[in-house]
Formats: C-alpha cells, sequence, structure tokens
C-alpha cells in the first residue's frame, strides 16, 4: 500500500506539471491539506499529506534528472492543536512543512474570524465570506467569486497631497466607482445559462443544473462573492503620515482604512443583497501596473513610486528594519478585516542550521495569524 501511494502522489505531480490550459500555462492547483480531528480517516489522511510534503522536499527530476522543487501544486498547510509544534501527535508533519514551501493557516485564527469554521482557500489565500444554507449549515464547496476589482490606494494619497480630509473624499468617489465595476460583472453574468460551461453548472465543478436554467440563483444572497481588493497600504500611509504603519501612529490610520473599506464592503453587501467581500490583493502585476502608471503621472516620489512596484495589500515592506514576529503581529491586526483573504509573508535565509527559527515563527504564527507564508532564500 505505502509503494502505491508513493507512485499515487509521484503521478499527481509529474501530470499537474505537464498539463497545459489552452493559453500554454499550467493549471493552478492548491492542495488542501487538512488534518480534522473528527475525520475517521484523519490516519490515512496523514499518511497522504506526508507524502505529498516529502515530494515537495524531494523535488521533481528534470530531463538531466537533477531534482527541481515544482511550482505546482501550491500547498495550503493547516495548522490545529494536534500539530502546532506544541507535542502534538502530528508534529512530525508540520516539521515537513519547514522544509519545503507550503502556505499555512492558523486553524485557531479562522475559527476566531470565521464563526468557529476552517475551511479551504480559493487558491492560495482567497477566502468566501460566511453563507448558510435553507438547513442552517455553512456551505463553501461549490461556490466561487465573481470577479475583483482593486482600488489604488497610494494614488489617492499622492492626489490628497498629506491634506487627510481630501484624502477620505476622493476614497469615497473611487469606492463608487469600484462599486459600479463590481456591479458590472454581476451584470454581464445574469442570464447566463448552465450550457454557456457545462462542466462548471451542470457536471458538477460548482453546480448540477438543468440545462438551459439560468445561473442567476448562484448570484445572489451571498452564495457567490464580490470582491474589493486593495493594494498599497503602506505606501498610503507614508504618504499621508511620513511613516510606515510598523509606528503607532502610521498602525492606527492604516487600521483606520481597512476597517473603512470593511463597512463599506458590508454596507453594500447590506443594500444590495449580494456577497460583497474585503480581499488583500496579491497581485503582482497589479502592484508593478499601479505604481507605473502613477510614476507616470506624478513623478518619482521618494519612498512610494521609487520602487517599481507597490507593496501588497496591508504588508510591511520588506525595506523596513523590523523583524519578523512584529511584522506579523502587525500584519495580523490589519489581516483580520479582510474577510475575502489576504496572505502574510516572511522572507528569511533557508538552510539546514535555521529549522529551529523557523518552527518558533510557526508556532507564531499559529496563535496569532491566520495565513502566511515564508519566502525562503537558499
Amino acid at each position: 500500500m505505502k509503494e502505491e501511494l508513493i507512485l499515487g502522489i509521484e503521478t499527481i505531480y509529474y501530470q499537474i506539471n505537464a498539463l497545459k490550459v489552452i493559453s500554454g500555462k499550467q493549471p493552478d492547483v492548491t492542495l488542501f491539506l487538512n488534518l480534522d480531528k473528527n475525520d475517521e480517516y484523519i490516519k490515512e489522511n496523514a499518511m497522504i499529506i506526508q507524502e505529498i510534503l516529502v515530494q515537495a522536499v524531494r523535488g521533481m527530476k528534470n530531463e538531466e534528472g537533477i531534482s527541481e522543487v515544482p511550482e505546482l501544486p501550491r500547498l495550503v498547510y493547516v495548522l490545529d492543536e494536534h500539530n502546532c509544534l506544541k507535542g502534538g501527535k502530528y508534529d512530525y508533519l508540520t516539521s515537513l512543512t519547514t522544509r519545503c514551501s507550503v502556505s499555512y493557516v492558523s486553524a485557531k485564527k479562522m475559527r476566531e474570524n470565521h464563526d468557529e469554521n476552517v475551511f479551504s482557500p480559493m487558491g492560495e489565500a482567497n477566502f468566501l465570506s460566511l453563507w448558510k444554507d435553507e438547513n442552517g449549515e455553512y456551505k463553501y464547496e461549490g461556490r466561487f467569486n465573481q470577479g475583483t476589482v482593486t482600488i489604488n490606494l497610494p494614488q489617492i494619497a499622492i492626489m490628497s497631497n498629506g491634506n487627510e480630509e481630501r484624502f477620505w473624499s476622493f476614497l469615497e468617489e473611487r469606492l463608487e466607482l469600484c462599486k459600479e465595476a463590481l456591479m458590472c460583472r454581476h451584470y454581464a453574468l445574469l442570464g447566463t445559462t448552465s450550457d454557456i460551461s457545462p462542466i462548471h453548472w451542470k457536471y458538477g465543478a460548482i453546480a448540477r443544473l438543468q440545462s438551459g436554467e439560468k445561473i442567476d440563483k448562484l448570484l445572489k444572497t451571498g452564495y457567490s462573492t464580490l470582491s474589493l481588493g486593495y493594494i498599497g497600504v503602506y505606501e498610503t500611509t507614508k504618504a499621508m503620515k511620513g511613516f510606515s504603519h510598523i509606528t503607532k501612529e502610521g498602525c492606527e490610520f492604516a487600521l483606520k482604512l481597512v476597517k473603512h473599506l470593511k463597512e463599506k464592503v458590508d454596507r453594500w453587501k447590506k443594500e444590495m443583497g449580494l456577497g460583497f467581500v474585503l480581499y488583500g490583493a496579491q497581485s503582482e502585476y497589479l502592484s508593478k501596473k499601479f505604481a507605473q502608471i502613477d510614476k507616470e503621472t506624478f513623478g518619482e516620489i521618494k519612498g512610494i513610486t521609487d520602487k517599481g512596484y507597490y507593496t501588497s495589500s496591508y504588508h510591511i515592506n520588506a525595506a523596513e528594519m523590523i523583524d519578523e514576529y512584529n511584522k506579523l503581529a502587525i500584519e495580523s491586526e490589519l489581516e483580520k478585516y479582510s474577510f475575502g483573504g489576504g496572505i502574510s509573508e516572511v522572507n528569511i535565509s533557508f538552510d539546514n542550521e535555521c529549522i529551529e527559527e523557523i518552527e518558533d515563527l510557526v508556532k507564531f504564527i499559529y496563535n496569532n495569524v491566520q495565513c502566511a507564508k515564508f519566502n525562503k532564500n537558499i
């Protein structure tokens, strides 16, 4: 059985990395590695997770027979009481994760933020909002996102020139534009029939609708989400305050900003009856695109447009002299307002001598951060 398991996991890795979609890219596959204590097959699940992690550590051999670490599938590993490196039965699996590339989800923090629920993301860190079916049961599988519109926060700060009254006024105008753009996505989907994409709407990838049936009921009542993304809290705070949110005053401004965005999408959700949600956007493309546009428009501004990119979502920029624990602690205070997802990142130098340090950070993530990952420099 062990040999069959190893062969099966190897096959999955090779199939994922050999498969190409019509654009020529690999499909973005994520494996959610969760050891649910109530799962009657938890022992078998642990065996599967162990082999997935072993394969991730070992890598895949290329044409020259040299092992390389595959980018896919993405691995999202759930930390819980039995595997958070404090003497739990499955700590040995978590020790394996420190030797490969995974994203961590803290079951402890997710339960605090999502009414005692632990559930998988869409991709690496995009989460659905809470929704109950007709029986009052929470449902996540089969739900989806209608689209994301991301707001360029640093541009609003640059236009405001440090004037907070102007900043909040400009922000309101831009948020209304974002709402209109999200509603355009929603209206474009209304009236779509299941036959447009049978694998999604008829054969169970998302739903099992009848032939010719409209998908409208899946677009309403919060069943599917509409995400307001945001980029550049770091640059916005620096532009408005002269310093970043690693300072007390800067953090207060950043919290006020993210709370305002959360309150705004909650108001839209109540008014429209749709699943609006706030998302800490992780788009490398948009981070660079927004910064490029603003540099061309406003010129090079030190600490703002001079880097060639804006810092993702609520992140603290890597240039700041701050240790990993304080970085994660500050970001975790902002993360909890982004119900649509977000992930903190820590840059570390990786070698066998720093495993203990990584394990200490994993313990900290479990107690403090809903979703985080390490960018390892080898």
